[in-house]
């Protein structure tokens, strides 16, 4: 439990508004590799939440410049606005890579990768919902690290398979460079839930 400095709440808003336009990408990712069809219409819908995601992380850092109070420090508000705007662009360089090496049979661990993006940004909706409640924030980043570490064992079972069944060396560096992004997505993620702990260890 922490408290923050009641100041402008209009950032908590802004960061609820990442955090839903986050889940949306999360899920279309999710949707892409369970119903592997439309591809290109999917990936330009991702897009789309990718770019609305690059407007809000703009708002929120015009808004930070314009405020001469804030509800915490301005370097974690810049952070955390920054590390949300990450994960949805490794979600959208993700699924561009369909497109870019034409995959027609992705792995079954991208699937689950994408389902473990989708809970980590669920938790992130979660911990951000908390901030002006000055609730159990770090509980979510507990939870989101522990998806992390999932997500790095599903990604190198899948690489150590990948490299023992693969024969043509061309589809190989194309499925492992997909799961690295989709991990890379997680470790984004991840660096959100170190924002929140840093703003919780500060204002308790």
């Amino acid at each position: 439990m922490f408290r923050l400095i009641p100041k402008d709440n209009s950032f908590f808003e802004m960061f609820s508004q990442m955090s839903d336009n986050l889940i949306a990408g999360a899920r279309a990712l999710v949707d892409l590799f369970e119903h592997y069809e439309d591809i290109e219409k999917k990936i330009d819908d991702i897009r789309r939440m990718e770019r609305a995601g690059d407007g809000l992380t703009h708002a929120v850092l015009t808004k930070l410049n314009q405020s001469f109070i804030t509800p915490f420090d301005r370097e974690d508000i810049h952070q955390l606005a920054s590390k949300i705007d990450d994960v949805l662009d490794f979600i959208y360089a993700s699924a561009t890579r369909i497109v870019m090496y034409r995959i027609t049979d992705p792995p079954a661990a991208a699937g689950e990768m994408a389902k473990i993006i989708l809970m980590q940004s669920q938790e992130l909706q979660k911990a951000v919902s908390l901030l002006q409640k000055n609730g159990n924030i770090l509980s979510h980043c507990v939870e989101i690290n522990r998806l992390e570490n999932e997500a790095d064992m599903v990604c190198q079972h899948s690489i150590a398979k990948l490299f023992e069944n693969e024969r043509d060396p061309i589809n190989l560096i194309k499925i492992k460079e997909l799961l690295e992004f989709l991990e890379r997505a997680t470790d984004k993620a991840e660096d959100v839930a170190n924002v929140l702990e840093t703003v919780v260890l500060k204002n308790t």
